[in-house]
């Protein structure tokens, strides 16, 4: 597979795959090679002695010196596409091989000019789901900057004062979920990350995992606490979640809290190499049902235990493998996964807890060092 010819387009600052291939940011869309097994990485005057520095380990070829080239040789345009057709001629090369996120004008532009786009529809760099020791730490240190914002978060929590209206009130003015989000978010920035949608929900909007909370929070009802941030200096994420209570926790949410502390548990001890995704999954929805948690439909909206147990992590926030009822993955030794399951009751509230864990050949290491503690 590394003699595979390979092609990306694309900014290294939102794309994954570029990213992991050079190494570096650029917020601007480049070329990158890789011939005969080597790394060539094609770069405008701005951002080329920098690519010399920072991706050493690629060729670094002028973009406007390609472009001198085309036009001394008559090429009516000199842009991207006639630049990779020239480059690839002189390997001798008609063909290509790109991700399924590759411009498709560009892969217009290429055919036209006689060279065969052959399309991955599967991952790029498949080798991207095993983590080297390095790139663990990397998850790790992002992980830490995820701990940093939630722990600056509870502590607004338990600083907060309960109003008669349950209403927390935070030096002296109500603290709402955007308040609390701005928290969590301050310290991962001031952590060197970069905090994106942070979710703070309480109450009934827990109940909605993907939704961000919005305006006062209070005392005795579930707060759902998701940060995921991603390091500014190397890309990769972060992902943690907590749910706590400020104040008392009813019964019904302790009873809650506790079973889906269980699910949890279970994941942390059948996750290992070669673990069959989807039955760690369903042993965590047989254990909900065993508790009279049902999954499903009710009221027009779904309740229960209706998301995945975890997704893998590194330079995308949901990557390769899954951990879910419709998975066909089979874990294998140095994936790293969140293990992530909830329980959500508009009449209850919501509960998720989730950590991140290094797969191993004999079991997993749970890399995430933050406490849980339902009461705050």
């Amino acid at each position: 597979m590394d003699r595979e010819n390979l092609l990306i387009v694309a900014d290294s600052e939102h794309d994954a795959n570029m990213l992991y291939a050079v190494k570096m940011f650029v917020p601007d869309p480049f070329v990158y090679l890789r011939m005969g097994g080597k790394c060539h990485v094609v770069m405008n005057d701005l951002e080329i002695d920098r690519a010399r520095k920072q991706a050493s380990h690629c060729r670094i070829i002028s973009l406007s010196q390609c472009q001198q080239k085309l036009r001394k040789l008559g090429a009516a345009s000199a842009g991207f596409a006639p630049v990779i057709a020239m480059l690839l001629r002189e390997k001798r090369l008609k063909k290509i091989l790109v991700p399924n996120n590759f411009p498709h004008g560009l892969a217009r532009e290429l055919r036209d000019l006689k060279i065969t786009v052959d399309v991955r529809e599967t991952a790029f760099f498949p080798e991207r789901e095993i983590k080297s020791a390095e790139e663990v730490k990397k998850i790790s240190a992002a992980l830490m900057m995820a701990e940093v914002g939630l722990a600056e978060g509870i502590q607004a929590l338990k600083s907060s004062k309960i109003a008669k209206d349950r209403k927390l009130i935070y030096r002296g003015v109500p603290l709402t979920s955007e308040k609390l989000r701005a928290i969590i978010d301050i310290a991962i920035i001031q952590a060197g990350g970069l905090a994106n949608h942070t979710i703070v929900a309480g109450g009934k909007q827990g109940c909605d995992p993907h939704e961000r909370g919005f305006g006062p929070l209070r005392a005795n009802e579930s707060i759902i606490l998701d940060v995921f941030p991603r390091s500014q200096k190397t890309g990769y994420f972060g992902d943690i979640t907590r749910t706590v209570v400020k104040g008392r926790a009813s019964e019904a949410i302790r009873k809650l809290y506790h079973t889906v502390a269980a699910g949890q548990e279970i994941a942390f001890r059948r996750i290992r190499h070669d673990a069959n995704s989807a039955a760690i999954h369903q042993e965590i929805q047989s254990l909900f049902k065993k508790e009279g948690y049902q999954t499903g439909k009710r009221n027009g909206r779904m309740q229960g235990f209706f998301h995945g147990t975890g997704h893998g992590l590194g330079l995308e926030i949901h990557e390769a493998p899954r951990i879910g009822s419709s998975s066909t993955d089979t874990l294998k030794a140095g994936q790293v996964v969140t293990v992530e399951p909830g329980l959500y009751y508009p009449a209850i509230g919501g509960v998720r807890l989730e950590d991140v864990a290094h797969v191993t050949a004999t079991g997993m290491r749970n890399l995430t060092k933050f406490e849980k503690v339902l009461e705050v």
